[in-house]
């Protein structure tokens, strides 16, 4: 399996407080990567330095064997890595389907935007039937659907998602993580930040546990189900 994404010894921080300490990891092409950990662990602020969002204050972010750490955010999207943020950011007072060609914005392959809105569509067959309704009057699983989808049409090779199933339903939150499984069916690779754990560890091949910034574990998915430390702190057991 080759690496497609490599991080080394990434510090992030917001003035004097470092929220990111030497962290490093990796993520293999093809797969889902989960990191897990506690609120304010240092999750979201890793995929935010990972979109060009924050600027790494040291290490480096390696994407397919360039330093990416110093882009600014759309040449990183140019590049193929695609952020989906917490609470979804869609632009509610545009229609489902100008939110979707938004995600579109950096091509220019028309026969391919095509192409990728009848994947959106068919992995998000509601949204077809919303396409001329205001984004803000979606429910919460509905506006999911659609941050996904919109980060689809960029057609990334590396999508990062920040905390998916926050706020949703326990029925919606199985459909947006079977929704991933099949995602990364199609070769996409995904890093997940997800508090719920369990959920993430089930579907991630790797994953790594984050506190106070550091990276404190590192196995399969399935390990760190079974993994004392993850049970205790995470899984309520």
């Amino acid at each position: 399996m080759s690496v497609l994404l490599r991080v080394h010894d990434l510090a992030v921080a917001y003035g004097h407080i470092e929220a990111v300490k030497n962290a490093s990891f990796h993520l293999d092409s093809g797969e889902i990567t989960a990191l897990v950990g506690a609120n304010g662990a240092g999750k979201s602020t890793t995929l935010l330095a990972l979109s060009g969002l924050l600027r790494a204050a040291s290490g480096s972010i390696i994407f397919e064997d360039e330093d990416i750490s110093r882009l600014s955010p759309h040449e990183i999207v140019r590049r193929g890595i695609v952020q989906v943020a917490e609470g979804r950011a869609i632009l509610t007072t545009l229609s489902v389907g100008e939110n979707l060609a938004l995600g579109a914005y950096t091509r220019k392959d028309k026969a391919g935007i095509d192409a990728s809105l009848e994947q959106v569509f068919h992995l998000f067959p509601l949204l077809k039937d919303r396409l001329g309704q205001y984004a803000g009057n979606l429910s919460g699983g509905e506006q999911q659907m659609l941050a996904i989808g919109r980060a689809l049409m960029a057609k990334p090779r590396l999508l990062l998602l920040d905390e998916p199933s926050m706020g949703l339903a326990p029925i919606l939150v199985q459909e947006i993580f079977r929704t991933l499984v099949e995602i990364n069916r199609s070769g996409l690779t995904i890093l997940l930040v997800e508090q719920n754990v369990r959920q993430a560890l089930r579907i991630a091949r790797h994953g790594y546990v984050i506190e106070t910034g550091r990276i404190v574990l590192a196995d399969s998915g399935e390990n760190l189900l079974g993994n004392p430390r993850v049970i205790e702190a995470y899984l309520g057991a």
